[in-house]
């Protein structure tokens, strides 16, 4: 998918047919009276409880199998087409999009080609595809042009289906020339609505959308398209944490019902600040220490950094009822909005990323009285004049 600072291409796999569910259905009922039969025979009349449990357990699992790779062989399909029921990861549609998005990607801002070595940046792609994520987030910008390298390098290297992946690019900043940078036809072909819509029909791009954007500038670029019969952005891509909340609650929402836009948020833990590390100040090699970071380390030890970081404090006793890390919590909160299609995450180590990707787990537990506890805390929540969920 191309931006206009965003972009992502991608495919979904095909539903399944409901005769093919009521089959597979059927299939595993029939099988499931065979331990029945066994039992009958006495071949099983040796085992005790909690033996014929496991004993059954293990026939379970042998039929889902049997009845998976039975499905995969008749669409001609591989495993990797089963992540997202083997691994839990939920999938959301991008905006109103048919576009199918998990709802945890993996962003390369900082790390890639700058923070981290190619081989860290394998391992956290292998981990992030693994664990069901489906999207993975890049611009032109990103370490000069060698995220973007780094990450399509990788994705050969791995052999991973090009179908089996969304991946989303920004165009704006692209280099020092004035003919390399910007939106107009010289950079990627005319002004930004008519140049997506010709990204789009060359084949070079399935969907577009906006990175940064204002309210007004999204709706204004749908009504363009709608005017000329273009192509409309289908997402925008905004900042989105505890403590930036104003856009994507009471902006886009209004987006969304109007023209379908979604939210495709980033930076769930504040560049950092929410991880805890900075509790006690700026720790060496982290991001806010690196030299083109000081407006980072400058915000952290302001006085509204102080604040924050008494609040982050006010809010490790909920994670620790729930069971969780405080960055698990911060993850989970921002994918309890349901109009988020999916929070894109920035780790520099495997255990990060394995430690975010914990998120999934939290998620159900953020019922409504959790969420009310943490704006409690906050009292950041903005006012919105309309209700969209009536």
């Amino acid at each position: 998918m191309l931006a206009a600072r965003t972009g992502a291409a991608g495919s979904q796999i095909p539903e399944e047919n409901p005769k093919l569910r009521k089959q597979s259905g059927f299939s595993v009922a029939g099988k499931e009276r065979s331990p029945k039969k066994a039992s009958e025979n006495g071949k099983d009349s040796s085992l005790s409880p909690s033996g014929q449990s496991q004993f059954r357990a293990r026939q379970l699992a042998l039929l889902r199998e049997v009845e998976m790779n039975w499905y995969l062989k008749l669409w001609d399909l591989s495993s990797e087409h089963t992540t997202a029921c083997t691994t839990g990861m939920p999938h959301r549609n991008l905006g109103k999009s048919g576009l199918r998005v998990s709802c945890l990607g993996l962003g390369t801002w900082v790390t890639f080609g700058g923070q981290i070595s190619d081989e860290v940046a394998e391992r956290l792609m292998t981990i992030a595809y693994e664990s069901g994520v489906n999207l993975f987030d890049t611009a032109e910008v990103y370490a000069a042009g060698k995220a973007e390298v780094i990450l399509g390098s990788i994705i050969k290297k791995k052999g991973w289906r090009r179908s089996s992946l969304v991946i989303t690019t920004k165009l704006y900043w692209g280099g020092k020339a004035e003919t390399e940078r910007g939106l107009s036809r010289k950079h990627i072909i005319e002004e930004i609505v008519r140049a997506m819509t010709h990204v789009i029909n060359q084949g070079m791009a399935m969907y577009w959308g906006t990175s940064r954007w204002s309210a007004m500038e999204i709706m204004e670029a749908y009504s363009v398209a709608r005017q000329f019969n273009m192509i409309p952005p289908v997402c925008e891509q905004a900042e989105y944490h505890l403590f930036q909340r104003e856009k994507v609650e009471v902006q886009l929402p209004e987006l969304y019902h109007k023209i379908g836009v979604g939210a495709m948020t980033w930076s769930p833990l504040a560049c950092g600040i929410i991880s805890g590390k900075y509790g006690n100040g700026v720790p060496e090699r982290s991001r806010a220490s690196l030299k083109c970071y000081q407006w980072l380390k400058e915000r952290i030890v302001s006085e509204e950094g102080r604040k924050q970081q008494n609040k982050l404090k006010d809010l490790t006793p909920i994670a620790e009822r729930l069971g969780c890390t405080l960055p698990q919590l911060a993850v989970a909160w921002c994918l309890r909005n349901e109009g988020v299609s999916s929070v894109l995450l920035g780790s520099s180590t495997p255990e990060q990323l394995i430690e975010n990707l914990g998120a999934i787990q939290v998620l159900p537990k953020m019922t409504s009285h959790v969420v009310n506890e943490i704006d409690n805390i906050l009292r950041n929540k903005p006012y919105s004049k309309k209700d969209y969920r009536s």
